[in-house]
């Protein structure tokens, strides 16, 4: 075989393999977002985030994932964590902020990089694309959830398990969900039903959520944690409003919202900044 053959071997070989991973640049911003279909991170310059002080009724599960991220952030062991439970009381609110006190106390410290419910299958390739760069990253999936017939979880499931690499030192995994198992009820009943070793099929559905070493239960507000919200944005924001006048308005809202919960309590003080004339800041 003679030199020129080689040389158009080894230059078609190489038009055939896909383009190195460029180091992603993690000081364009503190909080990115993934998107596969082009392999890149795209930065986040003004996240959309409340607070962590305004966050109220979630007191035990802000001490908890405030001090598991502090700890990795300083280079300490850390757990991934799920947030798991009742629908609008603060779980993916509960991660950015903490992410953002944490590098109010060490500036530069983290990066908060979400990924989204439908490229959790990419997560592997994200976690390649991180596992060489300096800063500290983590990695959030709001609204994780599996549906049947739905095999993205095995994905995850390597992912916490670290694989033959491990989890990258540098990434931590937070995902918030409405489900404790990441999976419908009915889903776990009919694995149940119809395998010929019920326990066994089950077993490697259910214990996804068992990977993970954090689980941080949110529950339906109690009208005095709901009052509690409103009091603190109200204050926060200086509604020229009596705390009666509020609470009677704040009672009315949730009636017609059909519950109570902190998102319940934000769009609240929307409505009553609107009808007050006050501007929104912060």
């Amino acid at each position: 075989m003679n030199d020129d053959l080689l040389r158009r071997i080894a230059e078609a070989l190489e038009r055939l393999a896909p383009p190195p991973a460029v180091t992603p640049d993690l000081t364009a911003a503190d909080a990115f977002v993934w998107q596969p279909e082009h392999g890149v991170l795209v930065p986040v310059l003004k996240v959309s985030r409340v607070a962590l002080e305004l966050l109220r009724g979630v007191e035990q599960q802000k001490a908890i994932l405030l001090e598991n991220t502090r700890r990795f952030a300083g280079g300490l062991p850390a757990n991934n964590a799920m947030l798991w439970g009742a629908r609008g009381m603060g779980k993916s609110s509960l991660v950015k902020a903490v992410h953002e006190a944490v590098n109010r106390e060490a500036p530069g410290s983290l990066a908060l990089v979400e990924i989204h419910r439908e490229d959790i299958r990419t997560l592997p390739a994200l976690l390649n694309l991180l596992r060489p760069a300096a800063r500290r990253c983590v990695i959030l999936c709001d609204d994780l959830s599996f549906e049947k017939e739905d095999a993205d979880y095995k994905a995850l499931k390597s992912v916490l398990d670290g694989g033959i690499e491990g989890r990258p030192e540098n990434v931590l995994f937070y995902a918030t969900s409405n489900r404790r198992h990441l999976m419908p009820r009915d889903m776990i009943e009919n694995e149940r039903s119809t395998a010929i070793n019920p326990a066994e099929a089950v077993e490697e559905k259910v214990s996804l959520s068992d990977r993970f070493g954090l689980w941080l239960g949110f529950h339906n507000s109690s009208q005095e944690v709901f009052f509690a919200m409103i009091d603190g944005y109200a204050a926060a924001f200086a509604l020229p409003i009596s705390t009666e006048d509020l609470h009677a308005a704040a009672v009315e809202w949730s009636m017609t919202r059909g519950g109570r919960s902190g998102r319940v309590a934000w769009q609240f003080i929307q409505e009553m900044a609107g009808r007050l004339g006050v501007r929104l800041t912060g």
